[in-house]
Formats: C-alpha cells, structure tokens, sequence
C-alpha cells in the first residue's frame, strides 16, 4: 500500500515544513515507512539547506528536493526571474513517484498557499495531487496546515473550498505554531476549526519546536497529535 499525503498551507510561514516532519515521525511511529518530497524550493542557492534537509534532519525520514530556484518568491515568479524552465506538475508528479520508491507514505510539502503556482501552466500543489492520482499509488488527500491566530478561519475556509473544487479529499488540519501563552483568538480557534470545517485537528504543534534536535523532536511528536498514530482517524482514506 502506498498513498500520498499532501501538506499544503493557507499561507507562506504557517510551519508546513515542521508539519510535514511531524507527520513523518507520526506515521513512522506505527510502523509505516515514509518518504518526504519538496516540489519545489525557493528562497535557497545551491549548498544552503531547504526544507527537506530540514524534515530529513527532525523526523530522521529519507526526503526529497525536486526543484530549487534562488529567488525568495514564488516558484513561478522566481522562476521568471532567473530565468529557469519549470517542470510541469506531471513532470513533478512522475518525479516524486520515483524518488518515493517502494515507500508507503509519500508526504509532498507545497510552497505558500493552496493556490501558489508550481508551473509555468497555472499548475499548483492541488493539480500535482490529481496528477499523482494517474500513478499506481493508493490514494491521495490533503493535510491542511493552518495559523493558530486571527484570520485563519477566513484562510482555512478558502483553502479547503479549493482543495474541494480539485476533487481531493481533505484528511484533517494541522495547526502548525501553538503559542506559549495563547490569546482569546487562538482559543476560540481552537473550538472554531473543527466546527466550522468538519474536519478534525489532527495536531497542534507548540511554536518553536522546529528548533529542537531530531532526537527531541521526534520524541515530542507523538504527543502533539489528537489520536494514537493506530488511530482509525489518521488513516488516509483511499
């Protein structure tokens, strides 16, 4: 059995990367063995760390770069301006596949939010989902990670209406930085989320653990999640 996970955002800086290595370590706690893929990454020259040596280094997974560009935008924008032809998100698709091996969780990390292009045709994380669909893989659904402050009911509802018009199935939400000392609007968050979206808060992830040593990391992860990772809740639906 192989499925696919994707970690879309409702914006740039929520914590999908420490999201992502947290659900690898979650997986990996039951037994699964996982493979973590960055489409494509911005912001980082060639010899700087990305996000996926970021996962590798906290949830201890094999994980993937398919796509590295230097400006600090966009994967689109970036693109243009260095001058740089993207894949297209089958290219993209048929990549990750490969990299992916023979694992039977493939977690993919998008770039900024749902609707952020990875392609020079209009294509984003959602239309990599339903290109990866034509793959022999099990199925594919989206863990929505998304801010624990004001605005992000407005955020996270528009998400999930695009995730819904691409026809993928939405597992669950991730809050990806729970402050030290939260306020009425992350509180009411807290209750508002799953009310207000149907969907479970698969975790919350305290701020600043992307700091910890893997070690510690992947100690904590567990707990950070609402149900064991045996749990019928976590289990993607194919």
């Amino acid at each position: 059995m192989t499925w696919v996970r994707l970690v879309a955002g409702t914006d740039t800086g929520v914590g999908k990367t420490v999201a992502t290595a947290a659900l690898a370590a979650w997986h990996v706690t039951s037994g699964y063995s996982v493979v973590a893929v960055k489409a494509v990454q911005s912001g980082r020259t060639e010899g700087e760390s990305g996000d996926a040596d970021e996962v590798r280094r906290l949830a201890g997974v094999d994980a993937h770069e398919l796509v590295r560009l230097p400006a600090p935008l966009a994967p689109e924008s970036a693109a243009l301006r260095s001058g740089v032809l993207l894949p297209t998100v089958d290219e993209l698709a048929r990549r990750s596949v490969l990299v992916a091996g023979s694992a039977e969780a493939v977690l993919v990390e998008g770039s900024g939010g749902v609707a952020v292009r990875l392609d020079r045709a209009g294509g984003t994380l959602l239309d990599l989902g339903r290109a990866l669909e034509w793959h022999d893989i099990d199925g594919v659904d989206v863990v929505l990670v998304v801010r624990a402050g004001l605005g992000t009911l407005n955020h996270t509802e528009l998400s999930l209406e695009a995730v819904r018009r691409a026809r993928l199935l939405p597992a669950g939400l991730v809050v990806g930085a729970w402050p030290d000392v939260p306020g009425p609007a992350e509180l009411a968050n807290a209750v508002d989320l799953p009310r207000l979206t149907g969907l479970p808060v698969l975790a919350t992830i305290p701020a600043g653990v992307g700091a910890l040593s893997g070690q510690a990391f992947r100690s904590s992860a567990v707990g950070w999640f609402a149900a064991p990772p045996d749990g019928d809740s976590w289990r993607p639906v194919v």
